[in-house]
């Protein structure tokens, strides 16, 4: 007998249909990673999330690109709490924590903006070939800052563009860069942004590749505006940042799919967080 599942496209940082970065969203017990894998592929976004007790927490959330499960997700995880909000799982301003592949996670929601504790990372000077990596982005490197390019412990990799023209322009080679990542492993995805925005209002622009995990250009990438806050800060450009305040990252305009990232740190709490809003765009039956 079939297996019939409730699943939810959910669009993310975004109050408008078609816009942000759209995940797939369900809340199942029945289904084995096996069977989550091929929904995730069947899906065709860059994740679907899925929602299943935890006895570690209040729920167990995991992440499926269409090629494979992944440690850390920002913007399913948005559309995984409008999900349970919408569902009458969780109410306004109740904490909950999620069990993970990168721990125990916590969120809430306040006043429509849903809210996502980002792991602190550690941050790291880039040490490997960078002529390669602009190579297969297809950057001149005059267009790239003298400021040293900034690497995660999860490999994503931070390089800051001089302006939003040239970070526009930017074209990349998904093959070359997918082999980058496979053969020398100094990196996996790359973030790669600007201080020129669209809007006054935000502190950064930024595109994020990531052919290696079966995503050639990510539309609104919540892991990555969370710690870019924090490589802002550790390259200079942000000053005097005092515990949570709120800045905002721009990522999708280029490609149509526009969102808008608030993120905030507390040092002394040492905590991260992530937010936006998400909105529904439709719900339906799947049947494996």
């Amino acid at each position: 007998m079939a297996k019939e599942i409730d699943l939810y496209q959910i669009d993310a940082f975004t109050t408008k249909a078609f816009a942000g970065n759209p995940a797939g969203v369900t809340f199942v017990e029945s289904l084995n990673d096996s069977e989550k894998q091929l929904i995730a592929r069947e899906m065709n976004l860059s994740e679907t999330a899925f929602i299943s007790k935890s006895d570690k927490a209040d729920f167990k959330l995991q992440w499926f690109t269409p090629t494979k499960e992944i440690q850390l997700c920002g913007h399913a995880t948005i559309a995984s709490l409008h999900f349970l909000y919408q569902n009458g799982l969780v109410k306004n301003n109740q904490e909950i924590k999620f069990e993970t592949l990168s721990g125990i996670i916590k969120c809430f929601m306040h006043n429509d903006q849903y809210f996502m504790q980002i792991p602190i990372p550690h941050l790291e000077d880039f040490t490997g070939c960078k002529e390669e990596i602009l190579d297969a982005i297809e950057i001149d490197r005059t267009k790239v800052s003298d400021l040293p390019f900034i690497l995660l412990d999860n490999g994503y990799l931070f390089i800051t563009i001089n302006s939003l023209k040239d970070l526009w322009s930017i074209n990349p080679d998904f093959k070359k860069l997918k082999d980058l990542s496979e053969t020398n492993k100094d990196f996996f995805d790359l973030a790669v942004f600007t201080t020129e925005t669209v809007d006054k209002s935000s502190t950064a622009h930024l595109r994020f590749f990531a052919p290696f995990h079966g995503i050639d250009e990510d539309p609104v990438t919540g892991s990555a505006c969370g710690p870019l806050l924090l490589v802002l800060i550790k390259l200079g450009l942000i000053k005097n940042y005092s515990d949570d305040d709120e800045i905002f990252i721009e990522q999708g305009d280029l490609i149509g799919r526009t969102g808008r990232v608030t993120v905030k740190f507390n040092q002394q709490k040492n905590e991260l967080f992530i937010s936006g809003k998400a909105i529904t765009v439709f719900k339906g039956k799947l049947f494996i």
